[in-house]
């Protein structure tokens, strides 16, 4: 086959009309080159061919995708077979999930768990409200709201070091009025 040109309306003639002797001569041409490059990045013959497999019919199913003024399409199927090994490797190396792990066990919570876990919400809540309004916003802002302190400084118009002195005040109050033995 002619290179580049002959290619190319190749590749026109599968996006513009699905022509199945156009994609058997592309089919024909890569198919080999592939396997080849596969081979060469370490995969055995059973991944290469499929990968293969998978490169060819991306080609015929985005072959609209294909801009000549963007790469060759030497270029354009070798890098689809590329992502294909890459997208191949990463759900081969994905590690199983261990359904024992203790961390992925749901939490047991007594009911005394619970009741003590309120009553903490509801002091936290009670020495929040206790705080002066501007102090309390910020507590707000950054623990519950989960915003930074430049955010912080930038939607409420205080300085910075401002925003970090009251919130720095705030979590003092709220130690001292949450353990009052500290």
């Amino acid at each position: 086959m002619a290179e580049g040109v002959a290619q190319n309306d190749l590749m026109e003639a599968v996006a513009q009309s699905r022509d199945k002797q156009a994609f058997a001569q592309l089919f024909d041409h890569y198919a080999p080159r592939l396997k080849t490059f596969l081979l060469r990045q370490g995969c055995d013959a059973s991944t290469a061919e499929e990968l293969v497999q998978e490169t060819m019919l991306t080609l015929w199913r985005k072959a609209e995708r294909f801009d000549s003024a963007q790469a060759t399409l030497a270029t354009w199927v070798f890098t689809i077979a590329r992502n294909k090994r890459i997208d191949r490797l990463r759900r081969e190396n994905k590690p199983e999930l261990d359904p024992n792990e203790p961390l992925l066990q749901p939490e047991t919570v007594s009911a005394e768990q619970l009741v003590d876990r309120r009553e903490q919400a509801t002091q936290l809540q009670n020495a929040i409200a206790a705080l002066p309004v501007e102090q309390a916003e910020l507590v707000r802002m950054a623990y519950f709201g989960d915003v930074v302190h430049t955010q912080i400084a930038e939607q409420t118009g205080v300085a910075l070091g401002t925003v970090k002195s009251r919130l720095r005040l705030a979590m003092k109050r709220l130690r001292r009025s949450l353990d009052p033995d500290e």
